[in-house]
């Protein structure tokens, strides 16, 4: 499961099976890639990304990351137990020699109670953050390691389930991280992220952004929809 990276905060320890979003206003959407430009775009910007982090850097601790979006393709964020209102997607240390794959789909187990999804797709390259000095220094003590930050490999995932299967107690195989939880738009997540996150959160949203997105045919229906509904009732 995903180690804390922040001091615990006693009177945080409170949970909610249950979703439980916050009051959010209105803020300014992050444009997002379209299917038809997605393979080219995503190539283009990311190429020397990906070329130079084919492999986790030295220095960093192997981690995976978890995107699950659920049929709007609304996006799985929970606050943390330890710290308040900062909210993150799942995410956990990796094994040695463990797949990958594999680890994503423990972790989000473990954190969360889920294992209904479907496999969408995965982040080419790693992705990496440092850790500030002082959680730097306080993990390293605990690990008796001298790490930079970690490296992330990030999975994308659909909820297949129904919500009720959502438990931020997790698996019962690890200590609880979360207190609440909410489907959120990706710029919120991005958002509600700490400030050393955020700049790998924004690529993980360009990344699988062709994923969060309605494609240009079901706009159209959607839109056909809604006009035939409002030619058949109008307003009063």
């Amino acid at each position: 499961m995903g180690l804390c990276e922040f001091l615990p905060n006693p009177q945080a320890y409170r949970f909610s099976g249950r979703n439980c979003p916050p009051k959010f206003g209105k803020f300014a959407s992050v444009p997002l890639l379209t299917w038809k430009n997605k393979r080219r775009k995503v190539a283009a910007s990311l190429s020397l990304t990906a070329l130079s982090m084919e492999t986790p850097p030295q220095g960093y601790r192997r981690n995976v990351g978890i995107c699950l979006v659920n049929p709007s393709k609304k996006i799985f964020a929970a606050s943390r137990i330890n710290i308040p209102d900062t909210w993150q997607m799942p995410q956990g240390g990796a094994d040695e020699g463990e797949d990958l794959r594999n680890a994503a789909m423990r972790e989000l187990r473990e954190e969360t109670g889920v294992t209904s999804t479907e496999f969408l797709a995965e982040a080419p390259y790693w992705l990496t953050y440092d850790f500030p000095l002082q959680v730097r220094e306080r993990l390293n003590r605990r690990w008796g390691t001298n790490y930079k930050g970690q490296a992330q490999k990030w999975f994308l995932f659909k909820f297949t389930g129904k919500e009720e299967e959502i438990n931020l107690l997790g698996d019962g195989s690890e200590k609880p991280e979360f207190k609440d939880w909410s489907w959120m738009l990706p710029e919120r997540v991005v958002e509600l992220a700490v400030d050393f996150k955020k700049p790998v959160y924004e690529q993980v949203m360009k990344v699988f952004s062709p994923y969060l997105q309605e494609d240009v045919d079901e706009q159209l229906h959607k839109k056909e929809t809604d006009t035939e509904v409002l030619m058949e009732f109008p307003p009063a």
